[in-house]
């Protein structure tokens, strides 16, 4: 079984999530999907995510595509994923992880042999957490 894993804050779910995970499953037979914490979210953010992390978590792992939803480390991110021992890693277009350094921080960790592979945008100008949520009307 060929394992695939993905990394995201996943905060107010949409249509450009779905895509990403249906990229990412080509990839594999198994689909782990790890949450951001609040805190991560809020670091790499600089905001505060509208949705707990146990509501997102909750949300991610209701979905028939993923196989598995895990909360993300805090700080060992590595050795959070040298723990779930990945065959794929798949970073999203816009995700701030450089592959050269995933790559060194991977066999640092022992995964020498998890490849690394950027996926593409569902439609960058819809499809983004930060778009959806500011067209988004309260109800």
């Amino acid at each position: 079984m060929r394992k695939v894993l993905v990394f995201g804050a996943f905060d107010g779910l949409h249509i450009g999530h779905l895509d990403f995970f249906r990229q990412a499953k080509k990839f594999g037979d198994y689909l782990i999907v790890s949450v951001g914490t609040n805190k991560n979210v809020e670091s790499f953010k600089g905001k505060a995510p509208l949705f707990s992390q146990a509501e997102r978590l909750e949300l991610v792992n209701e979905l028939a595509i993923v196989d598995k939803a895990v909360l993300g480390a805090e700080d060992d991110f590595y050795g959070a994923i040298r723990g779930l021992s990945p065959d794929v890693i798949c970073l999203g277009y816009d995700q701030w992880a450089a592959e050269e350094e995933v790559r060194r921080e991977l066999d640092g960790v022992g995964l020498t042999k998890t490849k690394i592979v950027r996926l593409k945008p569902y439609k960058k100008s819809r499809a983004k957490s930060t778009i959806v949520k500011k067209n988004s009307v309260d109800f």
